[in-house]
């Protein structure tokens, strides 16, 4: 399973808006995505409630992984949303 280790821009880190914005692209994948950060569990990234429970602040690494066909052009697309302040 392909996975990537990325810092997160945004300067809210992953609450409201950039969360959702995150949640959408992952839920849009072809494959199944998970997000973890040091220290706790992977969880789905398709889910909101589990993506906000990970509590990802700016500057904080997370790993993204994903499995199936197409995993490497998702975790491309969730990796340059993640490197973006999607708050801007």
């Amino acid at each position: 399973m392909p996975e990537r280790t990325v810092t997160v821009a945004s300067r809210v880190g992953l609450h409201a808006r950039p969360a959702a914005v995150f949640v959408k692209a992952a839920s849009a994948a072809p494959v199944s995505v998970t997000i973890a950060k040091e220290g706790k569990d992977p969880v789905s990234a398709r889910s909101i409630l589990a993506v906000l429970g990970l509590d990802v602040r700016c500057g904080d690494a997370v790993t993204i992984a994903a499995d199936g066909t197409g995993a490497d052009a998702t975790l491309d697309e969730l990796e340059a949303l993640l490197s973006a302040d999607l708050e801007g």
